[in-house]
């Protein structure tokens, strides 16, 4: 019997989301599980604890190991931890969306892998950043910047045409994102301190923040490890609460990246060539989702004189409904099969 519907997948650093889609927009399936990190593990342990979710997903979507059918998704051998390769897939296309598939040549070297598990007939990998555009346009035009613990920018048209951004760092010439400000704040802090910078209300704020009364103490504790590297980017919300309260230094971080936001969105509309339409540019993660006024109002007020047609939109949609619709468009599901599938994460 010939395999049908989608297999979404949208991995990030943290959590992994995973969908089976009937062809008819059904949700059949789901399962969560951890983060998707090759450039630590190696790409076959990566895939193989997504392997896990998959199968996950796939038991919840009633799918069986006897070549059974179940709602037009039929398979042959899934294993119960989801690594082995099938021996047929079960789904018609795979829709993944990933972190860490920062240049084209990953998406592809991860492709590959994917698609040797055997879960569909057919594997598409795109950066995760995909995915929460995708989620926030009902077709696959407009552009999108995602802020969480770093940045990133991607654009995309109907036709296939895509704009994109290495977003690996300082050496691809990234500025911005949680961990970035964290680090930023604490480097205004340090020198308004010692005095080699200006006064800022942060020198008190993030030392208070873990209960301590100085910059020094906490610039030793965190170069000790008494309080864990991992736990900078708590201090990205003191960051934007200084910034509230009216303090110059933070809030020159803060204006600093709505710059950096208007300057990726106006790069992808141009590429794409909308900067003279309307077009949505869409605002996804932790940092942009928490709708910070002061960051707000001046990404709108710098994006209006660049881009006056441009339509800025905070994304809620959950990622994976956006690695679902890409699956959907590659398959030419129908305007109907897409909004049942839509309504089913409203």
């Amino acid at each position: 019997m010939t395999a049908r519907g989608v297999l979404a997948i949208d991995a990030g650093n943290s959590k992994t989301d995973v969908a089976v889609v009937a062809a008819d927009g059904t949700v059949l399936g789901k399962a969560r599980g951890g983060g998707f990190q090759p450039p630590a593990v190696g790409i076959e342990a990566a895939v193989d604890a997504l392997g896990r979710t998959v199968a996950a997903a796939a038991t919840a979507a009633g799918v069986t190991t006897d070549s059974a059918t179940t709602d037009g998704i039929t398979t042959h051998g899934v294993t119960t931890d989801g690594v082995t390769a099938l021996s047929e897939p079960f789904v018609a296309h795979v829709s993944a969306c990933l972190a860490n598939a920062d240049l084209p040549v990953e998406e592809l070297e991860l492709a590959a892998a994917v698609q040797a598990r055997g879960w569909g007939l057919t594997t598409e990998v795109r950066n995760d950043t995909f995915a929460i555009l995708r989620a926030g346009v009902d077709e696959p035009r407009g552009v999108a910047v995602v802020c969480g613990a770093g940045i990133n920018c991607v654009g995309m048209l109907p036709d296939g045409r895509t704009a994109r951004f290495p977003a690996i760092g300082r050496i691809s010439g990234d500025w911005g994102g949680g961990a970035w400000l964290a680090e930023e704040a604490l480097w205004f802090a340090a020198r308004a301190e010692d005095g080699r910078g200006e006064p800022t209300a942060l020198a008190r704020r993030l030392p208070a923040y873990f209960g301590l009364d100085s910059m020094y103490a906490l610039i030793e504790a965190l170069h000790r490890g008494r309080i864990p590297a991992a736990r900078k980017h708590e201090l990205t919300p003191v960051l934007f609460a200084t910034s509230a309260e009216g303090d110059a230094v933070a809030r020159s971080v803060v204006h600093r990246l709505a710059e950096e936001v208007v300057a990726l969105s106006t790069v992808a509309l141009a590429r794409l060539d909308l900067l003279d339409e309307e077009a949505p540019v869409l605002l996804g993660g932790s940092v942009l989702a928490a709708r910070h006024p002061e960051l707000d109002e001046h990404i709108g007020k710098l994006l209006a004189a660049k881009a006056p047609k441009a339509v800025i939109e905070v994304v809620t949609a959950p990622p994976v409904l956006g690695a679902a619709l890409l699956g959907m468009d590659h398959i030419g599901a129908s305007p109907e099969v897409r909004a049942r599938l839509r309504a089913h994460y409203a």
